[in-house]
């Protein structure tokens, strides 16, 4: 691949010269823009927000709702008063679960999943499934492993109130037409709720476009803090949504015969919010824009091929997912358990993902216990490539 040497590597602090990070999908490694605008915000700005009358308390809170708006500007939501702060993905479809799950799904109502979900989008609703009587079904997958939106299609019914899909696979890569699965979920008269922790740092979501009804990601994987995520909801579902917890921040007025609430988002983020990895999460979607999300996409994308090649013309390599996956590459090679693929990569300075990713029905699915997987980042460029090929040829000597 004949690629200019990268410029962003020099951002990240934290990844060495010789050193081959390709765990990106698991979270990435973060600029120092970010680790700037945390440190900033912890030694010279710190002060608590939505409640103090002294000037920095004002400033932080001005900051922490600027972080809410720049959110919903990098999803181009209609307002920021349909973004909720959440710790990640994880509790975010918790919350949309324990609170619109609850106040709307009954015994006879079904819900639609897909084959290679992680398990955040899938245990969430089993724990309604077993509290309210709702039945899951699962969306098959197509040969190259993309959720088959003509099985969702066929499968889709008045009983279903939900789909809940990933805008991008965290193990295949594969990426969702988010608009067809949002336009067949409505034709049935479900909403549609979209996991997109892949997709914001490699592809990016415009929620209005899509016309989803949910929308889900976690920081970290934006090149943000751990700590913090977002849920985006359209506003007339959001302000109908009962609150999730209960305690300080989240209430209009308090009594011992009646509480009231306040308004969303408000209402969902009950006590002392993450209000550094606002900040933080502010920074690295500054950051993102200022390089550009098809710029981004791109460069992950030859990277994709060049590692398909490389890994694809080893025998004993068997690679998962579509060609054009977006920034994931999982693979196995015969007779290797990923784990010790991964110990022998690190031995040479790359470091993969090995295991089933929280994703153990599509493990199942494919037929093995786990896979290795490369995953890219703004970062990387044709030496990790090369390290990483270089490594897969060691292992497969080792146990040739």
């Amino acid at each position: 691949m004949n690629a200019p040497q990268n410029k962003w590597a020099k951002d990240f602090p934290a990844i060495p010269e010789g050193w081959h990070y390709l765990d990106t999908a698991a979270t990435a490694q973060k600029p120092r823009q970010v680790i700037d605008a945390i440190e900033r915000a912890y030694a010279r700005d710190y002060a608590t927000v939505h409640r103090g009358v002294y000037r920095r308390s004002a400033d932080m809170t001005i900051a922490y709702e600027a972080a809410r708006t720049r959110v919903a500007r990098f999803l181009n939501a209609a307002s920021p008063d349909e973004v909720v702060f959440v710790r990640g993905a994880t509790e975010a479809i918790n919350l949309v679960a324990q609170s619109w799950g609850v106040a709307n799904l009954k015994a006879g109502d079904r819900i639609l999943v897909s084959q290679l979900e992680h398990h955040s989008n899938i245990v969430p609703w089993q724990i309604i499934q077993d509290r309210t009587g709702i039945a899951i079904d699962v969306c098959p997958l197509t040969e190259d492993g993309k959720i088959d939106l003509d099985a969702a299609e066929a499968m889709l019914t008045e009983s279903h109130k939900l789909v809940a899909f990933a805008h991008v696979s965290n193990v295949l890569g594969s990426i969702l037409d988010a608009k067809r699965a949002t336009d067949l979920a409505h034709r049935v008269g479900a909403k549609m709720l979209i996991d997109g922790c892949q997709a914001v740092p490699r592809i990016g979501a415009d929620v209005q476009a899509i016309g989803c009804d949910f929308y889900v990601f976690s920081g970290h994987k934006l090149y943000g803090p751990t700590g913090i995520g977002a849920l985006w909801a359209k506003g007339e579902i959001l302000n109908a949504m009962p609150p999730w917890q209960g305690g300080g921040s989240m209430i209009d007025r308090v009594t011992f015969a009646k509480t009231t609430w306040a308004p969303a988002p408000q209402r969902f983020e009950a006590g002392t919010p993450n209000i550094v990895g606002a900040l933080g999460l502010h920074a690295a979607i500054d950051y993102v824009d200022a390089i550009g999300l098809p710029v981004i996409h791109a460069h992950e994308a030859a990277l994709v091929q060049a590692a398909r090649e490389a890994l694809g013309a080893v025998n004993s390599v068997r690679l998962f997912g579509p060609a054009d996956s977006a920034g994931i590459v999982s693979f196995a090679i015969e007779g290797v358990h990923p784990h010790d693929i991964g110990t022998i990569l690190d031995e040479g300075g790359v470091a993969i993902r090995a295991g089933h990713h929280c994703a153990q029905p599509l493990m199942e699915h494919l037929d093995i216990p786990a896979t290795a997987r490369a995953s890219f980042g703004i970062h990387n460029d044709e030496a990790d490539v090369a390290a990483l090929a270089k490594g897969i040829e060691r292992v497969t000597r080792i146990f040739g």
